[in-house]
């Protein structure tokens, strides 16, 4: 770390530094103690590195060439380099965005010193490796050269012996010198100058065998030999080569970059009807919903194994998959987003079940629009990808959905960051996933890779279906998720009025159906799941009655006439006769033939009917025995034997020990599961009031150091005692006002002693402040403080 730069930093003013703590707010947390050590904080290699992965292409551009001219520079030398990359040098929007990026640069003390001496920060050099595609100076590529070899090199370039000297300084002179590297191009043959080309505007290495070899300029016979023997090419190991940047430099005709643009490319796609995507949006939303509900309602009463890697099989996936009536990858999408916001589980680490948990018994009870909002907001902070689903992982196993290993610690930052894209583009265009792409890596440049492309798909394909856009355009209710939120409601009452009004009546018909024209209330289609089965899904559901299903929803403890009781409150016409005489049948039928616990035994008041029991053939793998002329016992267990006898056409209902018949529910099968962990994708930064007692803090510090003040002694007189409450107001009023206080303070042997002190910052039950008893900044237990006092 450089004098000069802290010196700069020390020289801004108060703005100045709130304005970087505001934008860079790791540098003060926690408060540095002076300057020097705020200096030497924004310049460490991974400070540096996390701000410059922040910079657009454009700004990571400056810094490049800062970086690579000789410092300092003057703003118009920079800005006619630059200049050089870009087709309309004149362009009054290159010339502002370059004044707004140095400036902005500045701030984030990237950039130190006046327009007239500009310089990198120290530690950008070093974190830069290869700016622009560049290679490394001279000096660094004939480092490890030893001094003979260098000589030959000058020897073979000048044609006169080294005089003495630094050979590795000597080179790079030379090298440095335009008219000697044209003379050496000049000299070697076409391959040669067109190896050097592929080079120019990098990557600026490669691999050649033996890249080591010492040929001299005169035996050279390939053309990597006659680009090694001018120092044309450097060897950095046993079989890599690579381009000293002053080579490249004079190959790309002095300019840094090869193309450059002050403004991010646009978001092209189709147009749409804002009005329309929202309400597209909206039935997704509604759809996508109602989906994570019927899983969680499906698993309560049917739940699939957790395998021994943790997921989910690949045959329940497909279960869930026909259920639905979805393509395979928007089951797993529902499936992650019901785990990640804790409405299902696994109930145990072994050989347990994925079940709903007590928090979807809770989310349930919501409105739709406000369950919308918490799916919504889990796909978006999450970091699972379930995009990733059928995959292999890097053994070249398969990654099920619910995985442990679908987890990556991009997602959510990814996911935020392109429906921020989204929400900077035309009023109704649907941006295309090229766009998006192209606008991404104009946006994060040092973030590109496959694999974020990747995520920028799913992020996509799983925003429409989820219903955060429609058609392809961020809905209203989308761009209310994203940090800032949106002026004109929550996403929840924006949402709410797009949504189609739960029905409350189905249409009955004589073919044993029920159909209902929209989406039902949520009690009418939990009865309907319980008392029917969907026959068909679309614009309208068809559900189908039939003996099963009737028997499900007696066992569950309803009666004949409650049944028929709410299908005549909820139908639009009579209820048929063929479904009266159902369920009335049925419910004759049903409990006749009770199954107790022997194993399991029978026990019916019609001997007639147990006799028909003993006499089918089907009873023999039951292995029944008449214990008396209404009771049966059997050595299967009791859900076993209820199965089978109703398999054979009989109705029997489970029976207690106290012999009450059991009634069974969907909803009863729940495990806890794992305390939900959910961080935001987000940092909103430190408030303004943080900020300024910090920087007040780092300057209280900074005089102190530079003045090497003596310690004050300690007041005389009883050490202050007061009010708790009392004490933090006071302190509150000192840090607002940057006046200084007298306190008692218990040491850890519990001892009071006084200090002065001039408050900074409070937070988490501590004081930070600078101590003039002891000349340095501390910070204070708060529960330690005794009282507070006014200086005289």
């Amino acid at each position: 770390m450089s004098t000069e730069f802290t010196e700069w930093l020390r020289s801004r003013s108060d703005d100045q530094l709130r304005a970087l703590a505001a934008v860079r707010p790791e540098l003060v947390t926690p408060v540095p103690a002076h300057l020097e050590g705020l200096a030497g904080r924004a310049s460490s290699p991974s400070a540096v590195g996390r701000m410059l992965d922040r910079l657009d292409r454009f700004t990571l551009s400056v810094m490049e060439a800062l970086s690579v001219l000789p410092s300092p520079i003057s703003y118009r030398s920079l800005q006619a380099q630059m200049a050089r990359s870009l087709p309309g040098a004149a362009d009054p929007v290159f010339r502002s965005t370059l004044k707004e990026t140095v400036e902005r640069l500045r701030t984030l003390v990237l950039v130190y010193g006046p327009d007239g001496a500009l310089a990198p920060a120290p530690g950008v050099r070093e974190v830069l490796d290869g700016p622009a595609g560049l290679g490394p100076p001279a000096v660094e590529v004939f480092r490890h050269h030893h001094t003979e070899r260098l000589a030959e090199l000058i020897q073979d370039i000048t044609d006169e012996d080294h005089g003495g000297g630094d050979t590795k300084e000597a080179l790079a002179d030379l090298l440095g010198d335009q008219k000697v590297v044209g003379r050496l191009i000049e000299d070697v043959s076409p391959q040669a100058r067109s190896a050097l080309n592929e080079l120019a505007w990098g990557p600026p290495s490669g691999r050649v065998p033996n890249a080591r070899r010492e040929v001299r300029a005169a035996d050279a016979q390939s053309p990597i030999e006659q680009l090694l023997s001018r120092a044309l090419l450097g060897a950095t190991g046993e079989e890599t080569v690579v381009l000293p940047r002053e080579v490249g430099l004079f190959l790309r005709d002095g300019r840094i970059h090869q193309d450059l643009s002050p403004v991010p490319p646009s978001l092209d796609g189709a147009g749409r009807d804002r009005g329309l995507a929202d309400r597209t949006a909206a039935g997704q939303a509604f759809t996508f919903t109602r989906a994570v509900e019927e899983l969680c309602e499906r698993w309560s009463a049917d739940p699939p194994g957790v395998l021994r890697s943790g997921g989910l099989a690949v045959r329940d996936l497909k279960r869930i998959t026909a259920l639905l009536d979805l393509p395979e990858w928007v089951a797993g999408l529902i499936i992650e987003v019901a785990h990640a916001a804790g409405l299902v589980a696994a109930s145990g680490a072994v050989d347990g079940d994925w079940l709903p948990t007590p928090v979807y018994d809770a989310w349930r009870m919501k409105g739709t629009e406000d369950r919308w909002v918490i799916l919504a907001m889990t796909w978006l902070t999450m970091d699972r990808v379930p995009g990733m689903i059928g995959e292999r992982d890097e053994r070249d196993r398969l990654l099920n959905a619910l995985h442990p290993d679908l987890r990556r610690s991009a997602a959510a930052e990814v996911r935020t960051t392109t429906l921020g894209m989204l929400a900077t583009a035309a009023p109704g265009v649907a941006p295309t996933l090229g766009s998006v792409r192209e606008r991404l890596a104009w946006e994060q440049p040092r973030r590109r890779g496959g694999h974020r492309d990747q995520l920028v798909e799913f992020t996509l394909r799983e925003a429409e279906q989820i219903g955060v856009t429609g058609l392809g355009v961020l809905s209203a209710h989308g761009r209310a998720l994203l940090p800032g939120g949106s002026r004109t409601g929550s996403p929840g009452e924006l949402l709410a009025p797009l949504l189609p009004e739960p029905l409350d009546h189905v249409f009955l018909q004589a073919d044993l159906t029920a159909v209902a024209p929209g989406p039902l209330t949520t009690e009418l289609r939990r009865w309907l799941a319980l008392s029917a089965k969907v026959e068909s899904t679309g614009g309208a559901t068809v559900y189908r009655f039939d003996e099963g299903s009737i028997r499900r929803a007696l066992d569950a403890g309803q009666g004949a006439d409650e049944i028929l009781a709410m299908l005549e409150r909820h139908s639009t016409t009579p209820v048929p006769q063929p479904l009266s005489y159902l369920v009335t049948d049925v419910a004759r039928r049903h409990g006749r033939m009770r199954i107790g616990t022997a194993s399991a035994y029978v026990r019916c008041d019609d001997s007639s009917l147990l006799d028909e029991v003993m006499a089918d053939k089907r009873a023999i793998p039951l292995r029944l025995r008449r214990l008396a002329p209404t009771v049966i016992a059997s050595k299967s267990s009791r859900p076993a034997l209820i199965d089978s006898l109703r398999a054979m056409g009989y109705a029997p209902a489970a029976e207690s020990l106290d012999g009450d018949v059991i009634i069974t529910q969907l909803d009863v099968r729940r495990t806890e599961g794992p305390p939900l962990v959910r961080s935001s994708a987000t940092f909103n930064g430190l408030e303004a009031e943080v900020v300024a007692a910090a920087i007040r803090a780092v300057r209280a510090g900074d005089a102190a150091h530079q003045a090497r003040r003596v310690p004050l002694d300690a007041p005389d007189g009883q050490v202050p005692r007061s009010p708790a409450t009392a004490t933090i107001s006071a302190l509150r009023d000192a840090i607002r006002q940057g006046s200084q206080v007298w306190i008692g303070y218990l040491d850890s042997q519990g001892n009071a002693t006084s200090r002065i002190l001039e408050p900074a910052r409070m937070e988490g039950g501590y004081l930070t402040a600078y101590d003039e008893t002891r000349a340095a900044v501390h910070r204070f237990a708060l529960h330690r403080i005794t009282g507070i006092a006014e200086l005289a």
